[in-house]
């Protein structure tokens, strides 16, 4: 069997909740207690041990303190042919943690898997659930999308103390997902992505955290191989949000409250900071980010400032534009974490059981109900 190749000791802060009521989620088989064998998802591509980095500080190849640096992936840039979007999405894609609960008298979490569901975009009724691959039990949380409104790569959960594992589905012209494709790489149990994004192209997978030694990491993986390249910063602890401008050449990312970058795909080494250029955004006080996208022609970046929807140039050099004002419900998050669209002008974002699509065009707010994929802990979604 071939060597596995892992994003080994990512150093990926995970928080299982144990909020919510695992019956919530109707259907579903409890998973075994912690400790039970996970089922084998297939051999990995190796890794040649000449691509791999120096690790910083004199921490050892493989050390859980950081996230060794992968250099596997020579060419991180998508120049393949994007999949433009024809119009307005017609679906999206909920993604839901397992839910967790505590039996009374008992010290064990049971977790009750919960499936990724493809909703209809105005409307948000359930057009079908997303089936998972061998080994996955349950979705996990995070979806990305490309631009066409058909191609999804997910998290997923494959029990207590094992890896995640992302893989693809692909919707047809009814918003019924194919059969789902594993992506030849694991997450180490404990270590979970902060964001993720999707390549126009759909080749490459875009991932980002914090590192338990500090500092942040973004990585980038090739769908089809599992090999990836890996960026990182001590400056930079926590990138909430990713996303991949159309010529597949750049990355924006968010620091929370610390701003913008544009990462060039094109840079080598292993340095975030020095492969990336910072877009300024001038204001007062202190703003909560979550989220970037770039506009369908690769010049401007959209983020929500708080839970205030703004656009930037991406090459730095502009004043901020108000995009949108969200209606958002009592007791959301102090930031949005959304998606845009293909064409630019709808942007998504969660919170309990319904999703809010909102057009930037005229600002308003269009609540959505998540049925069955809002019974537990807030989805990620995608469109």
């Amino acid at each position: 069997m071939a060597a596995r190749s892992r994003v080994t000791g990512a150093g990926l802060v995970l928080v299982v909740s144990v909020a919510g009521c695992g019956d919530q989620v109707a259907g579903r088989d409890r998973l075994p207690p912690a400790g039970a064998p996970a089922t084998s998802a297939g051999p990995m591509p190796t890794v040649p041990a000449d691509h791999v980095s120096a690790r910083p500080g004199g921490l050892r190849a493989g050390s859980l303190e950081t996230a060794p640096p992968e250099t596997s992936l020579a060419t991180p840039m998508a120049t393949g042919t994007p999949r433009p979007a024809t119009g307005p999405p017609r679906f999206f894609v909920a993604a839901p943690p397992p839910s967790g609960h505590l039996p009374e008298g008992s010290k064990t979490v049971v977790q009750t898997p919960a499936r990724a569901a493809v909703h209809d975009a105005g409307t948000g009724a359930v057009v079908a659930e997303v089936p998972l691959p061998p080994g996955v039990r349950s979705s996990w949380h995070q979806v990305a999308a490309t631009p066409d409104n058909r191609t999804f790569v997910l998290a997923g959960w494959t029990g207590p103390r094992t890896p995640l594992r992302f893989f693809s589905v692909t919707l047809d012209g009814d918003g019924r997902p194919g059969r789902p494709v594993l992506v030849p790489v694991e997450i180490d149990a404990g270590h979970t992505p902060s964001a993720v994004a999707l390549s126009a192209d759909a080749t490459r997978l875009a991932f980002a955290g914090p590192l338990l030694g500090g500092g942040g990491q973004v990585g980038v993986v090739d769908l089809a191989t599992g090999r990836r390249r890996d960026w990182w910063s001590v400056e930079h602890p926590l990138v909430t949000g990713l996303a991949w401008a159309p010529d597949g050449r750049r990355l924006a990312w968010t620091a929370g409250p610390r701003g913008i970058g544009v990462l060039d795909l094109a840079r080598p080494g292993t340095d975030l900071m020095a492969a990336t250029a910072l877009v300024p955004l001038p204001g007062e006080g202190l703003r909560l980010m979550e989220s970037v996208a770039f506009t369908p022609d690769g010049r401007d970046l959209v983020y929500a400032a708080g839970n205030i929807v703004e656009k930037v140039p991406a090459a730095g050099g502009g004043e901020p534009r108000v995009l949108a004002r969200p209606e958002v419900p009592a007791g959301a998050s102090l930031s949005l974490r959304f998606g845009l669209d293909g064409t630019g002008r709808h942007l998504i974002f969660a919170h309990g059981a319904e999703a809010f699509r909102v057009d930037l065009a005229d600002g308003s707010t269009t609540p959505l109900p998540l049925g069955r994929s809002g019974a537990g802990e807030t989805p990620r979604v995608a469109w």
